[in-house]
C-alpha cells in the first residue's frame, strides 16, 4: 500500500501493538508515522526502534513518573498496584509494565511492595470483596487501573466498603491516560460514575458516591462532567460532511459524543501540518523523508487535547492532573504534574492539606504503612508498657551505681588524701634534721664526695662551701644537701601542696633534686641536692678547668634538655635561671636547680646583680614569674659566659654598674645592649652556636627560638660524634695514651704558636677589634667616633735622600726607620693605619675607645719619634740625619674595612684631612698641632709644652691658628734640640702677619715715651 500508493505520512493506528509493528514499517520506508489515542507503550519511545514516530498521546511510561512524583510529594514510600484486564485486555497490562519500569529507574526509596492482577474470568462481587481482604495485610496505598466499561469502576469501589477498606488509612489512586474521570460513557449517554447504569439494582448509589469521594484519578485529560466541550460538538456537526459524509450511519444517539481521544486525532494531523510546512519552506524535496518531518515537528502549540510539547525524542512532554471529588460530588482538580523524559514536577492547586483529606479524621494524611502495621499487631507499646521497666530497672541501676560511685570516692578521697598526708611528709623536712657538719672528721662516716683534698680538684667539700645570707649547707638523711634560704615565710596552702609533691617527683638528668621544704626553723628553706663541683658561677669564677669547644657544647646541652623538659611540664618556664642555679655534680654533668616555688620567690626582694639574666620585657614589666622566650634569654646569657670564660656581663672589665646595665637593657633600642662574646685563646666555637646565642637574646621575645628548635641545632653542630661528656674525655685518653707527656704539650705550644703568630698577622694587618668580627664571619659596619687624635708624618727631603741610595738601600731605609717606629707605636695606645713610602699615618682613640687619653699617647707618641731620630744612622750614609715634618689633628672621625680582597682599615673625615694639612703646612723637625689638639691637650694634660705659631693659610681651610708642640715636663731628651726664640723672631719666620705685630709694639713704645 505504501508503494502502490505512494503513502506520504500515517496518522495510527491507535493500539500499541499495531502501533509498534507498524513503527518498524515506518521506519523501514522512511516515512513519518503519528499514533495518537490507545498507543502508549513505552517501546514507542525508543528513538534507534522508530526514529521516524512522534507519538501524541500521553505515554504510559510517561504515567508511571507521574505517579512516583506524586507519591514523593506525599511521603509514601510503599504502594501496590492492583488491575484488571477485564474489558481491556491491552491498556492495564502495558501500564503496569511502564509503572513498575519508571518506578524502578529511579532507584530510590520509593517502591512497588507487590502487583495484583484481578482474575480475567467474571466473578462476583462477594468474590472480589474476598479477594481484597487479602490486601489488607500488604499495603495501604493502592494505584489501580480498571476499565471505564461494565461498571467495574463502581463495583470496585463497593466492594472496597464491603471488605472495610474505605476508611481513613486507605488511599486509592486511580491511573489512566484515557478516561473520562468520574463520568462514563455509552450510548451516547454519559453518567455519573457511582449511579448504577447496568442493571445492579442494589440501591447502593450513595454508597458509591461517598467511597468515590475518597478516590483520586491521575490522567492527562481534563474532564467536563456530564457537558461536552465546544470541539466535541464541532466534530460531531462536522462528521456529517465531506469527505466522512456520515450522516444515517452516525445518527444514532451513541455517536453524538466524540472519543476522548479525538483530540489527540486533529493533534496529529495539525503536528504534521506543522512539520510538513516547515519542510516545504527549507527543504521541500524532501516532503515525505520521516528523519526531516521529525526534525521539524520538535516544538510546542495549543492543541484540542490542551498544550502540546514535543521533544527531540519524538514523544511528547504531558501533563498529567490529579483529580477528586468535594462534598458536592464535583470533580475538581488537586494538582497537575508535568512530565519531560524522567523529570516531573507537581504543582499542587489545594490550598491546604486539610482541602484534600477533608472527609478524614482530622484531614490527617494517611501513612504508607500504618503506626500499628499492616496487620494491626505492631502497634508501638504506651510509655509505660515500654519504658516502666526499663526506668525502674534504670532506677535501680543508677541507685546501686551511684551507691557504689560514692562510696568509691569515699575511698579514693580517703586514700587520696592519706596519699597526700604521706606526700607531704617527703618533702616536709624538718629544721631538726638537718644537721650542720663543722668539720670533715665528722663527714667520715658519711657519704664523702672525695677522698680527700686537692688544691687542683675543681670538687668542693662540705668543708670549703660557707654558709652564706642566700644559702647553707648540711646533711640530711646522710646526704649532703644544699638549702636555700628566704627572707620571708609564706603560708603553704594546698595548690602550693600539690605543687611540692608534684617537684619532689621529677626526675630528669639535668634536674637538680628537689628535697623539700623546711618550714618550722627560724628561717623558710628549700632544700635541693647537693653537686659537687659547685655552680657554673663558680667554675668560671675559679678557671680551674679549660672549657674546649666540646665540654662548652655539652654544658650547653644539659641545659637546654633541663629548661625542654621544665617547658613541657606542669612547671611551664623557670622564671629565674643563671649560672648560679645550674649546677656540676662529679660526673661533669650540669642540672638546674632552684626551679618553681614561684609563689616563695614573689615575697623575695631580688638584688640588682640578680636581675643580669632576666629578660628585658620582664624588666619592663618587673615580672617575677618569667616566661619560656625569658628562659631562652637567660640560656643565651649563661652560655655567654660559658664561651667567655668571664662573669655575667664580664662585670670585672666594664665600668657599667649593674644598675646601669639593667637601665640600659629596659631602654633597648634598635641595637639593644648585649653580653660580648669575645672568644678566648685557643677556643675553636663553631660560629653557628655564637649566632645562635645571638638569636636566643634577641629583643622581639617571638623570634627567640624554642627549646625543641635549640636542641635540635645543637645536635645538627654535633652530628656524627658521641654526646657523652665522659666518653670525650675517654676518647681523649685513648688517643693521647701512647704519647708523651712533653709530646703533647710541645705539639699543643706549637699549635698555640702557630695559631698566635696568624692573629698577630691579621691584628697587624687589621684592629683586633675587627679581625675578631671578621673571623667570626660578621661584617664590620663603619663606625662613627667622637673624639680621635690623627697622626701623619714625612720624612724631610726624602727624594733626595732616595736619589742617593739604590732601590734596595731605600727599602732597607725605611724598614730600619719604621720599625723603630713600630716599636715605639706598641708602648702607646695607638694604631698604625698605614704606610706609603715615607708618609705614615697613626690614630689614637678608635676602634678602642680611651676617653681623652688619644691627645696623649699621640703627642708622646711624637716626642718620642723624634727622640728617636736623634740616636738613628743611615748605614750607607752615616752622615745624612734624617729628619721628620710631623701634622696632629683632634676632631670626629668614621672607620670602616674597605675591601674584600686585601681589606683594609680606613679612616674618612675632615679630621685626617686636617692632620695632613698639618703635616704638609709643618716644618722640619718639628710637631705641628691643630687648635682643636693644642686646646684639648694644655686643658686635659698640662704637662704638655706648646707655642703658638700664629696664623698659617692652609690649603681648603683658609686661616688657621696652629701651634708647636715643644715637649713635655720631665722629658730627658729636653725638647729634641730645639732653641726657645722670642716672639718677634718667631712671627719674622712663622707669620705673614709680622708687619702688624711690629705695628702695635711701635705704638706702645711711643705711647710710653709721652708718658715719660
Amino acid at each position: 500500500m505504501i508503494m502502490e500508493n505512494n503513502v506520504s505520512v500515517v496518522i495510527g493506528p491507535n493500539c500499541n501493538l499495531p502501533a509498534v509493528s507498524f513503527g518498524a514499517i515506518a521506519n523501514f520506508y522512511d516515512i513519518p508515522f503519528f499514533p495518537w489515542g490507545l498507543a502508549t507503550s513505552r517501546a514507542l519511545e525508543d528513538q534507534d526502534r522508530f526514529w521516524t514516530v512522534a507519538t501524541l498521546n500521553a505515554g504510559s511510561y510517561a504515567l508511571g513518573v507521574a505517579l512516583h512524583e506524586t507519591m514523593k510529594h506525599f511521603g509514601w514510600t510503599d504502594f501496590a498496584f492492583i488491575y484488571s484486564t477485564v474489558g481491556d485486555s491491552d491498556k492495564c497490562s502495558v501500564l503496569k509494565e511502564d509503572i513498575e519500569k519508571a518506578v524502578s529507574d529511579f532507584n530510590d526509596d520509593i517502591q512497588i511492595s507487590f502487583f495484583y492482577e484481578f482474575p480475567e474470568y467474571a466473578i462476583s462481587q462477594a468474590e472480589t470483596t474476598r479477594l481484597l481482604k487479602a490486601l489488607k495485610s500488604r499495603a495501604r496505598i493502592f494505584s489501580v487501573c480498571l476499565s471505564d466499561d461494565m461498571g467495574i469502576k463502581r463495583d470496585f469501589a463497593l466492594s472496597l466498603v464491603d471488605a472495610g477498606m474505605m476508611n481513613d488509612e486507605y488511599v486509592y489512586l486511580f491511573v489512566d491516560p484515557r478516561t473520562r474521570g468520574f463520568v462514563t460513557q455509552e450510548d451516547g449517554v454519559i453518567m455519573d460514575v457511582w449511579i448504577d447504569r447496568y442493571g445492579r439494582k442494589d440501591g447502593r448509589d450513595d454508597e458509591a458516591k461517598a467511597a468515590f469521594q475518597r478516590i483520586f484519578i491521575l490522567t492527562d485529560l481534563i474532564p467536563d462532567g456530564v457537558n461536552y466541550t465546544s470541539f466535541g460538538k464541532e466534530v460531531i456537526r462536522r462528521i456529517v460532511d465531506p469527505p466522512f459524509n456520515c450522516t444515517t450511519g452516525c445518527a444514532a444517539s451513541r455517536y453524538q459524543i466524540p472519543a476522548v481521544y479525538a483530540g489527540q486525532l486533529h493533534d496529529a494531523v495539525y503536528l504534521y501540518a506543522l512539520a510538513l510546512n516547515r519542510t516545504l519552506k527549507d527543504t521541500p524535496e524532501k516532503y515525505r523523508d520521516g528523519k526531516t518531518i521529525m526534525y521539524n515537528a520538535f516544538g510546542t502549540f495549543n492543541g484540542w487535547s490542551g498544550q502540546v510539547t514535543m521533544n527531540v525524542n519524538g514523544t511528547r512532554s504531558p501533563t498529567f492532573f490529579l483529580f477528586s471529588l468535594d462534598r458536592n460530588g464535583e470533580t475538581i482538580t488537586q494538582g497537575n504534574v508535568f512530565v519531560d523524559g524522567t523529570y516531573a514536577t507537581l504543582t499542587q492547586s489545594y490550598k491546604t492539606e486539610a482541602d484534600l483529606w477533608w472527609n478524614r479524621a482530622g484531614n490527617a494524611r494517611p501513612l504508607s504503612e500504618p503506626i500499628c502495621g499492616y496487620k494491626g499487631d505492631n502497634c508501638p507499646l504506651t510509655w509505660d508498657q515500654q519504658y516502666l521497666g526499663i526506668v525502674l530497672g534504670a532506677c535501680a541501676v543508677v541507685i546501686f551505681m551511684g551507691s557504689c560511685l560514692i562510696i568509691l570516692a569515699i575511698y579514693f578521697y580517703i586514700s587520696k588524701q592519706r596519699e597526700n598526708e604521706r606526700s607531704d611528709k617527703l618533702w616536709e623536712v624538718s629544721s631538726l634534721s638537718l644537721i650542720k657538719a663543722k668539720s670533715k672528721a665528722g663527714m667520715e662516716s658519711m657519704r664523702s664526695l672525695q677522698s680527700g683534698p686537692s688544691t687542683t680538684s675543681t670538687k668542693m667539700t662540705i668543708d670549703s662551701k660557707k654558709d652564706s645570707l642566700h644559702y647553707g649547707f648540711f646533711i640530711y638523711n646522710r646526704e649532703i644537701v644544699v638549702a636555700s634560704k628566704y627572707s620571708t615565710r609564706v603560708n603553704v596552702m594546698e595548690d602550693n601542696r600539690v605543687e611540692m609533691r608534684m617537684l619532689r617527683l621529677i626526675e630528669h638528668d639535668n634536674l637538680n633534686r628537689f628535697i623539700g621544704l623546711s618550714t618550722d626553723g627560724p628561717q623558710m628553706m628549700s632544700i635541693w641536692k647537693y653537686c659537687s663541683r659547685g655552680s657554673l658561677q663558680d667554675l668560671i669564677k675559679q678557671g680551674k678547668i679549660s672549657l674546649d669547644a666540646f665540654f662548652i657544647y655539652s654544658i650547653l646541652r644539659d641545659i637546654i634538655n633541663g629548661l625542654n623538659y621544665i617547658h613541657h611540664s606542669p612547671l611551664i618556664c623557670h622564671g629565674n635561671i643563671s649560672s648560679e642555679c645550674c649546677l656540676v655534680d662529679e660526673r661533669w654533668v650540669v642540672k638546674i636547680s632552684y626551679y618553681g616555688l614561684h609563689w616563695i620567690r614573689s615575697q623575695e626582694k631580688r638584688r640588682k646583680k640578680d636581675l643580669l639574666w632576666t629578660a628585658p620585657e620582664h624588666l619592663r614589666n618587673d615580672d617575677i614569674f618569667g616566661s619560656k622566650e625569658g628562659d631562652i634569654y637567660s640560656f643565651a646569657v649563661v652560655a655567654s659566659e660559658v664561651i667567655t670564660k668571664s662573669s655575667p656581663w664580664d662585670l670585672e672589665n666594664r665600668k657599667e654598674r649593674p644598675e646601669e646595665i639593667i637601665y640600659m637593657l629596659k631602654k633597648g633600642g634598635d641595637i639593644p645592649m648585649r653580653p660580648t662574646l669575645t672568644l678566648g685563646e685557643n677556643m675553636d666555637i663553631n660560629p653557628a652556636m655564637l649566632h645562635l646565642i645571638r638569636d636566643c637574646w634577641g629583643e622581639n621575645p617571638r623570634d627567640r627560638p624554642t627549646t625543641d628548635t635549640i636542641k635540635s641545632l645543637l645536635r645538627s653542630m654535633h652530628s656524627g660524634r658521641s654526646d657523652n661528656l665522659m666518653d670525650h674525655v675517654f676518647n681523649m685518653m685513648e688517643n693521647y695514651a701512647g704519647s708523651l707527656e712533653e709530646e703533647v704539650e710541645a705539639r699543643t705550644r706549637e699549635l698555640v704558636e702557630e695559631k698566635k703568630k696568624s692573629d698577630v698577622l691579621l691584628y697587624r694587618m687589621l684592629p683586633r677589634q675587627v679581625a675578631d668580627k671578621l673571623k667570626l664571619g660578621q661584617s664590620v659596619e663603619p663606625e662613627q667616633y667622637d673624639a680621635v687624635t690623627i697622626f701623619f708624618s714625612d720624612v724631610v727631603k726624602f727624594t733626595n735622600l732616595a736619589a742617593k741610595c739604590t732601590p734596595l738601600q731605600v727599602v732597607n731605609l725605611l724598614n730600619d726607620l719604621y720599625s723603630t717606629f713600630d716599636g715605639i707605636i706598641d708602648e702607646h695606645d695607638a694604631y698604625k693605619v698605614e704606610t706609603i713610602g715615607d708618609g705614615y699615618l697613626c690614630v689614637s682613640g678608635l676602634p678602642h675607645r680611651n676617653g681623652n687619653e688619644h691627645i696623649k699617647e699621640i703627642c708622646s707618641m711624637s716626642l718620642a719619634f723624634m727622640a728617636c731620630l736623634k740616636h738613628f744612622k743611615i748605614p750607607h750614609l752615616p752622615k745624612e740625619q734624617i729628619n721628620l715634618r710631623v701634622g696632629i689633628n683632634t676632631g670626629p672621625c668614621v672607620a670602616g674595612v674597605v675591601g674584600l680582597t686585601m681589606p683594609r682599615y680606613c679612616l674618612f673625615g675632615d679630621t685626617v684631612n686636617t692632620a695632613s694639612r698639618m703635616e704638609s703646612n709643618g716644618k722640619p723637625g718639628h710637631i705641628h698641632l691643630s687648635s682643636d689638639a693644642c686646646r684639648i691637650l694644655n686643658v686635659m694634660f698640662p704637662s704638655f709644652r706648646t707655642e703658638p705659631r700664629g696664623e698659617v693659610i692652609v690649603k681648603g681651610k683658609g686661616v688657621m691658628e696652629t701651634h708647636w708642640l715643644i715637649g713635655q715636663d720631665g722629658d730627658i731628651d729636653g725638647d729634641f734640640d730645639r732653641p726657645e726664640r722670642s716672639l718677634p723672631d718667631r712671627l719674622k719666620q712663622d707669620s705673614p702677619l709680622y708687619r702688624q705685630y711690629q705695628r702695635k709694639t711701635t705704638m706702645e713704645l711711643d705711647k710710653i715715651d709721652k708718658i715719660d
